[in-house]
């Protein structure tokens, strides 16, 4: 069974079972369906002799090629695609770039073992296609902001789990914003499929009937991921919320996260930004960091940091004061309680079920 193009990729994703993508690691590495495994065909090293073939011999040379290099690993990819099938159940669900040979070869094979198998018309091209597309589309995105150290992140995803539909911008990038933000964290993925992996999250949210979507207030780059250009633009004129915490709460948190991180990285990032900080504020903070003082130097960041959040916040409502919902003193309360805190105001609500 082939799925048909556009069209093709609800009923791909909604089917139940293993999305395997049959391409070579190095296009897997550069973006993926979310969640799908990799199985590939050939190695990098294989598809660039296949394609070479093919344009120097063509097609039929390629087509000998690929079947001599793929012949002696044909009972591991069988047994691979027997356990895919073992462990996830439903159907396998192929895709290769196109669609075309690769993807239907290793569906031929699942066939001879009556593993039951659809395919992806078009592969892994008109599913980005449909991303794209999908990043371009209105979402009611409403914006959480507040200075750093407010726990924003933290607080989302107490939300999240009392049922509203959040968008954790920072935890789908691997990174928390600032120059501190890769710290302790898996290496970030690379743009394509960070948009990949927002389209999925809306997707669940259009699918659950959000009619709120809260993301954090973010510049347009989360480390080395740019916010997709629709979504950004949602954003600058999207309603916005904040909330405050006192100084002492905000300090303590940001030890609670950076704290433990690695001296030498923390007193690099601290010298990425020195030409903003300042030398005096610089020096302070790296001081601070030398003899293991981690309030002192967040509070050498802080000034720095607020006044880039005070000027985001002055021109997000500079234009259109409905934009800012309020703001909200969360005292030294814990995630869990400033999440039920706020619901309790009714300035956002849980998902349907």
């Amino acid at each position: 069974m082939t799925t048909q193009g556009r069209e093709g990729i609800e009923p791909f994703l909604a089917a139940a079972g293993a999305v395997l993508d049959v391409r070579a690691p190095s296009e897997y590495a550069q973006g993926h369906i979310p969640g799908a495994r990799n199985l590939p065909l050939f190695s990098d090293a294989e598809r660039a002799a296949v394609g070479t073939a093919y344009k120097q011999q063509g097609r039929q040379a390629a087509i000998q090629l690929g079947l001599e290099l793929v012949g002696p690993r044909l009972a591991e990819l069988g047994e691979a695609l027997r356990t895919a099938q073992a462990e996830q159940g439903g159907v396998l669900r192929l895709h290769c770039w196109r669609g075309g040979m690769r993807s239907e070869s290793v569906a031929w094979l699942a066939r001879q073992l009556d593993l039951p198998v659809i395919v992806l018309e078009g592969g892994y091209k008109v599913f980005r296609r449909w991303v794209l597309e999908l990043l371009e589309e209105p979402w009611p995105v409403q914006l959480l902001g507040g200075r750093t150290g407010t726990g924003k992140t933290d607080l989302l995803l107490a939300l999240r789990q009392r049922g509203v539909a959040v968008l954790d911008l920072e935890g789908l990038a691997h990174h928390r914003g600032s120059s501190f933000g890769g710290l302790g964290l898996p290496p970030q993925p690379s743009n394509e499929h960070y948009e990949n992996r927002i389209a999925m999250e809306l997707r669940h949210h259009r699918q659950r009937g959000a009619q709120q979507i809260w993301l954090e207030a973010e510049s347009a780059q989360v480390g080395r991921c740019r916010i997709p250009a629709g979504l950004w633009r949602q954003m600058q004129e999207a309603p916005l919320l904040e909330i405050q915490r006192p100084l002492a709460e905000r300090l303590r948190q940001l030890v609670a996260v950076y704290g433990g991180q690695d001296p030498v990285a923390l007193r690099d990032a601290t010298e990425r930004i020195a030409r903003r900080l300042g030398p005096q504020r610089t020096s302070a903070a790296v001081e601070a960091i030398d003899r293991g003082d981690w309030t002192a130097a967040a509070s050498q960041m802080l000034d720095y940091y607020d006044r880039c959040y005070d000027h985001e916040l002055a021109r997000h409502g500079a234009e259109d004061q409905r934009r800012l919902l309020g703001s909200h003193d969360l005292g030294h309360l814990s995630a869990e309680a400033a999440a039920d805190q706020l619901l309790g105001t009714g300035c956002m609500t849980a998902s349907p079920a």
